[in-house]
């Protein structure tokens, strides 16, 4: 099954869900399982929305902790300092732990896959598969033999920055909620509301350009993790 990753997305991150204790996470399914050989098609089914993504744009409100604090939106200090020069992955590390680069971002807020193996499907009973994605493991669910397939889980195991990826509440394909886990205990765990979803419309070069007022003073990327929920400070 071939996947183009779309390239082009902007997201906003807006106030807050509401605090609640979180639902628990899904019992993903173990073991070796067996061969699948529908592979293919219940990884076309399942995808078939989120792979039609080229441009999206979408608000997404954020509840959860990182580093073990509430958290309550993704905001940082407006102290007229700019950050200029390093990798979406780093800042987004900074800020709130989440270790994703551009592509796995993307991947996460549409619930897809980047690059799956359908010939490495395996089978765990009638209602589950599980496939190798790169580094990733995609898990793949169906309420019942007439239910549609649907991804509902990711999880990319890397020491020290491993995480899981949760997605529920599908309209039209896409996830309306994400909820994001660190595999390391206190790390970070994020309730992600996503709304206002906007797909496959052109996106104006404005986009991509923030504009940096000429009295903003220069911060490093070590500065701004260290003003951020995972300082040292805080741990």
């Amino acid at each position: 099954m071939s996947r183009r990753l779309p390239r082009l997305v902007a997201v906003a991150l807006v106030s807050a869900l509401s605090v609640s204790c979180a639902a628990p996470l899904l019992k993903l399914p173990s073991g070796p399982g067996a061969p699948a050989p529908d592979g293919p098609q219940v990884l076309e089914e399942a995808t078939i929305a989120c792979r039609r993504v080229s441009t999206i744009t979408l608000e997404i409100a954020v509840s959860g902790s990182i580093g073990g604090r509430r958290t309550r939106g993704l905001l940082l200090p407006r102290d007229q300092r700019a950050l200029e020069h390093a990798r979406p992955d780093a800042v987004l590390e900074a800020i709130a732990g989440v270790p994703l680069d551009a592509p796995a971002l993307l991947a996460v807020v549409t619930g897809c896959a980047g690059a799956p193996d359908p010939a490495r499907a395996r089978a765990l009973g009638e209602t589950w598969r599980v496939a190798p994605d790169g580094s990733d493991e995609v898990y793949l669910h169906r309420d019942g033999a007439a239910g549609p397939w649907r991804l509902v889980a990711t999880v990319h195991r890397a020491e020290g920055a491993g995480w899981r990826a949760e997605y529920r509440s599908f309209q039209s394909g896409l996830p309306q909620f994400i909820r994001l886990v660190s595999t390391r205990a206190g790390r970070f765990d994020l309730q992600l509301g996503l709304s206002q979803i906007d797909a496959n419309t052109p996106l104006a070069a404005d986009v991509f350009r923030l504009p940096i007022p000429a009295s903003a003073a220069p911060i490093s990327l070590d500065e701004l993790r260290e003003s951020g929920p995972l300082s040292a400070n805080d741990r």
